[in-house]
C-alpha cells in the first residue's frame, strides 16, 4: 500500500453491508477507519447509496463486497466515483448454489421466473448463512488487510486465527443443536428466501412465499401452495426476517392456522444493542428460534 495513504492515519476500509463490516471489525479491531455503506437494519438488496457514501470511498484503501450479484449498487458506486483502490470480494473462489432468477432493477438479480414461464437460474449470493463459508470470507478479510496494511499483518492474523477458532465452534452447535430436531421436521417457512445455505449446510428445508427477492411479491397460486404444504406437512416453524414486508406471511400464517414464531436475521445485523448486533449473534439468536419451533415446542 503506497505509504501516503498509511501516512494520513489508519487503514481506511469500505464495506458493502453490515455482516461484511462486523466480519471486518473482528479481524482488524480498531487498527482501521471502518465505514459501512448498507448498515444495521438496511436491506442490502434494495439500497441507494448517499453521496457521503461515496465521498468515503474515494477516501479508502480497500474495499470489500459480497459478490455474486448481492451488493450490485456497491460497485455501481466504485465506478461513479471512479475509484482506484483494493476491490476485495468476499464470494470469490466459492461454488455458488444456484437459484430461480428475477430481476427486480436493482442489480440483484434472483428469485421468481421469467415472463415466458422458463425458469433460469443465477448463483445464490447468500453464503455466509453456512458458516464454513463464512470463514472462506474471513480468510479472504484477514489476507487483504495484511497485504494492504503491512505493519498490521500478524495482528490480522491472529485476531483473524482466533475468529475462525469461534466460528468453527459455531458451526459445531448449530449442528448439535438441529441434529436434536427430528430429520422429517427440518422445514421452516420463511418471508423471503435467504437461508438456502443454511438448509444445504445444516439439514433443513427452507420454503420462502416472497421466493430469494425482498421485493419480489407471491402470486395467489403460490401463497395457496404453500399453505395447502404447511397443513400437509404440519410445519410449526414460520418466521418473518428483519427485512421486507411481513403482511405477506402474516396473512400466510393466518390462513394456514399457524403462528409466525418470531424475527430471523438473514441479510443484515440488528442495531448494536439488539439481539443478532454480529455475525455470531445471528447465528445464535436465529438457532435458538428455530430448533424449537422445528420440534413443535411452541405450537
Amino acid at each position: 500500500m503506497p505509504s501516503l495513504l498509511r501516512a494520513q492515519g489508519p487503514l481506511r476500509v469500505v464495506a458493502s453491508f453490515s455482516i461484511l463490516g462486523d466480519m471486518i471489525r473482528q479481524v482488524a479491531g480498531d487498527r482501521i477507519a471502518l465505514r459501512t455503506v448498507a448498515g444495521p437494519n438496511v436491506d442490502a438488496h434494495s439500497f441507494q447509496p448517499r453521496p457521503s457514501d461515496a465521498e468515503a470511498l474515494r477516501g479508502a484503501a480497500l474495499a470489500v463486497r459480497n459478490g455474486l450479484g448481492f451488493d450490485g449498487w456497491f460497485d455501481r458506486m466504485v465506478r461513479s466515483a471512479n475509484w482506484r483502490g483494493r476491490m476485495v470480494t468476499t464470494t470469490e473462489g466459492l461454488t455458488p448454489l444456484r437459484m430461480a432468477a428475477h430481476s427486480h432493477g436493482h442489480g440483484h438479480s434472483h428469485g421468481g421466473r421469467q415472463q415466458q414461464g422458463q425458469p433460469r437460474t443465477v448463483p445464490d449470493p447468500h453464503a455466509w448463512q453456512d458458516l464454513r463459508l463464512g470463514i472462506r470470507y474471513v480468510q479472504a478479510i484477514a489476507a487483504a488487510l495484511g497485504a494492504a496494511d503491512a505493519a498490521n499483518a500478524t495482528a490480522y492474523a491472529t485476531a483473524a486465527e482466533a475468529y475462525i477458532g469461534r466460528l468453527t465452534e459455531l458451526d459445531a452447535w448449530v449442528r448439535a443443536q438441529v441434529a436434536a430436531v427430528p430429520e422429517a421436521r427440518r422445514v421452516v417457512v420463511t418471508s423471503h428466501d435467504a437461508f438456502g445455505y443454511f438448509g444445504a449446510a445444516y439439514g433443513i428445508r427452507f420454503l420462502a412465499p416472497q421466493g430469494v427477492s425482498t421485493e419480489a411479491e407471491p402470486s395467489a397460486a403460490e401463497v395457496a401452495r404453500l399453505i395447502r404444504q404447511i397443513r400437509s406437512e404440519r410445519i410449526t416453524a414460520v418466521f418473518m426476517e428483519n427485512m421486507g414486508n411481513p403482511t405477506t406471511l402474516q396473512r400466510l400464517a393466518q390462513e394456514a392456522g399457524v403462528r409466525v414464531g418470531g424475527r430471523l436475521y438473514a441479510d443484515a445485523l440488528s442495531a448494536p444493542d439488539g439481539v443478532a448486533a454480529s455475525y455470531e449473534a445471528m447465528f445464535r439468536h436465529n438457532v435458538a428460534l428455530l430448533v424449537p419451533a422445528m420440534r413443535g415446542d411452541a405450537a
